[in-house]
Order: C-alpha cells, then structure tokens, then sequence
C-alpha cells in the first residue's frame, strides 16, 4: 500500500532529514512487496517547490531513495508508490506539482477515459498516466474554479469523482508553503493526524518518526521547541495524541499550525471498488505491506 506523510510547522520553517526507504531487513525484504517509487516535496524559502523523486526501477534509484535527505521548508509531503496505474517512470511517481501546490495520493480510481473527458482542456497538467496526477489536476481545476480556495477544490473534485467513477481510495495530502490538506475517503485506508505540542509528549525531544517495515523514516531536532502537525498512513511513534481521520474528513492545517477538520463527503462512493474489482497489478498496490 503507498504510503503519505505531510508535515507543517508553518509559518517556521523546519530543518527535516527524511529517508524515503530505510534499508528493511532480509526478512522484511522477503515478505513485503517491494515499492515502485519514492518522493519528497518541500519549498524554498521564497516558495517555490522542490521534488525529489524517483521511480525504483534500478539499483541506482533504491540507493537515491536510501540517502539522507536533509531539507528545510514550512511544509512537506512524502510518498511511497506501489504502483496500481502507470509504468515505473519518474513522470509517474509521488509528488506532483501543479500551480505550485504539492499533491501525493494513496488510492485507486478507475473510468479515466471519462476523467480525462470532464477535465477537457485542463488534461494538458496531466504530464504522466496515473489515476492520481488526473485527480489533482481536476482538484487544480476546481480550485480555480472557486477563485483559489484549495479546501473548496478539494471537495468538489472528490465529490465527483465519488458519484461519477468506480473509485477504491482518494486518500491524499497537499501542500503549498504554508498550508497543508488531508483527505481520508472512504474507510478504505486510514490515515492518522497528529497536532504535536513543542517537543512532543515529554516537552523536550525532537522529532523521530519510523513507519514500519522500514519503509520512511524522518528526524528534525527543530521540532524539540516548535508546534507541529504530522498526517501519516500509520502511526509512526508512540505518542498517543495519533488521530485517526474519519472517512470523509478533509483536513486543513493552516499557518500557526492551526488543523481543523470537517467531514465534506458523507455518502459512500456510488461505484465503490473491492480488492477482488482490482487488476491484479492494483490489487497488489492497495494491499498493506
């Protein structure tokens, strides 16, 4: 299953180093599906994004993924790619930029014959072939259509989607410089938010986060003495403050960082997608590992 990450300490920026593979170990490695991509998204501190990403095609793309990455910016997101839809191909892999807002997304959605149709001439943001990079580009579309308001877009390209395609999951995360979003929609996969106090639970320990199976591992000592809010696939420390999203619950954390919540898609997906819907290639990419 691909895994997101979003983090905001907004309107500070945060030294971070992330690695978006920690090397698993032989029998993690014999158990669990190996991923088909990784990347990571930031801004500048004059807000242009920054990608770094690569599909896990070769050697030399899991060593790049394996790196410490060491970054600063307000915001961030993550992700690992199972692949469901789109070859192994840079232009396919987590984030995606648009407008300069970054998006990453854990889901299946299928129809994209009719997606692409509704999205008309904004098709042309769409650079790969993925399920999710057409989902934002109708977010991007939308949000524009509601003069800039990202919360807004978000809700009414879900909302579309969910009452007009055969969908598995839309969970998702995005950023711009100083404001981070979340959706979980359905229930299909969870994804956690955690509003972390200054130093954590104890008051004085930076950040140190691990998914499981060693597949993302992100450490900031900035966050021993500033405010942030961290949204996850998984739980990734003990802290008890992890909040599981309600389906439907989009997220918004703005500068501050400030989160709030709200359900904006109460009904089930008209066409909802099992695992036994899938291909066998995106019933693969969806199962936990």
């Amino acid at each position: 299953m691909c895994r997101l990450f979003g983090l905001s300490s907004a309107p500070r920026r945060t030294r971070a180093t992330f690695w978006l593979l920690d090397a698993p170990d032989s029998l993690s490695r014999q158990s669990h599906r190996e991923p088909d991509g990784t990347g990571l998204g930031r801004f500048t501190a004059d807000g242009v994004p920054r990608v770094d990403k690569a599909p896990i095609a070769a050697y030399e793309d899991r060593a790049f993924a394996e790196e410490a990455r060491r970054v600063e910016s307000a915001t961030f997101v993550a992700h690992i790619r199972y692949a469901s839809t789109g070859g192994l191909d840079a232009r396919n892999t987590h984030p995606f930029e648009q407008d300069g807002r970054l998006f990453a997304h854990n889901g299946v959605i299928e129809g994209l014959d009719r997606l692409d149709a509704h999205l008309g001439d904004d098709r042309s943001l769409v650079r790969g072939d993925t399920d999710s990079e057409r989902f934002f580009a109708l977010i991007t579309r939308e949000t524009r259509n509601h003069g800039g308001d990202v919360t807004a877009g978000i809700e009414h390209a879900a909302r579309w989607i969910a009452r007009n395609l055969p969908l598995y999951a839309l969970n998702l995360v995005l950023v711009t410089p100083d404001e981070l979003w979340a959706l979980r929609y359905p229930d299909t996969h969870e994804l956690y938010v955690l509003d972390r106090e200054p130093g954590g639970l104890h008051g004085d320990r930076h950040l140190d986060h691990s998914g499981s199976h060693g597949r993302m591992r992100v450490h900031s000592e900035n966050l021993a003495d500033r405010r942030a809010v961290v949204v996850a696939s998984e739980r990734m420390d003990d802290h008890p403050g992890w909040r599981l999203l309600e389906p439907g619950e989009l997220l918004h954390v703005g500068p501050g960082p400030k989160a709030g919540g709200r359900v904006v898609l109460s009904e089930p997906p008209v066409h909802r997608l099992t695992l036994d819907d899938l291909r066998p290639d995106a019933a693969a990419s969806q199962r936990a590992v």
